[in-house]
């Protein structure tokens, strides 16, 4: 717990693991979650896009990419609902990067292990070359 400012209206709150907002405007995430929730548990409504959801309920998407990240909504009930990836942008909907951001950062990483392991051997090499007296 930590005393902190508000991020939407800059209000002094004390800032806890369940919320990340003062309590007027958690209030009113809330009516904005109800809003989203009332809207996309419509059968019409399940298949809608991100931007349709926008559009209909008016609630920022970020708001909405919230709930979706602290698994409010549950993606799985949703098809065609996701979040960008944090590396590319790409829409996703599990993970917090997508299938090519994570190979590539994997790619990246063995190479990066390979590398040390050169200079490793290299080093050991030169050392076990190096005669004392």
């Amino acid at each position: 717990m930590a005393l902190t400012n508000c991020p939407n209206c800059n209000a002094l709150f004390v800032k806890t693991n369940i919320r990340d907002v003062c309590e007027a405007c958690y209030k009113e995430e809330e009516k904005q979650f109800e809003t989203v929730y009332q809207f996309i548990r419509k059968r019409e409504n399940r298949t809608a896009t991100m931007l349709q959801v926008v559009e209909s309920t008016e609630v920022e998407e970020e708001l909405i990419l919230k709930f979706i990240r602290t698994g409010r909504l549950k993606l799985a009930n949703f098809p065609n609902l996701g979040y960008p990836c944090q590396k590319c942008g790409k829409l996703i909907r599990e993970n917090k990067l997508c299938d090519e951001c994570s190979k590539d950062i994997r790619s990246q990483l063995s190479e990066l292990q390979k590398e040390e392991e050169r200079e490793r051997t290299l080093k050991e090499r030169n050392r076990n070359a190096t005669y004392f007296s």
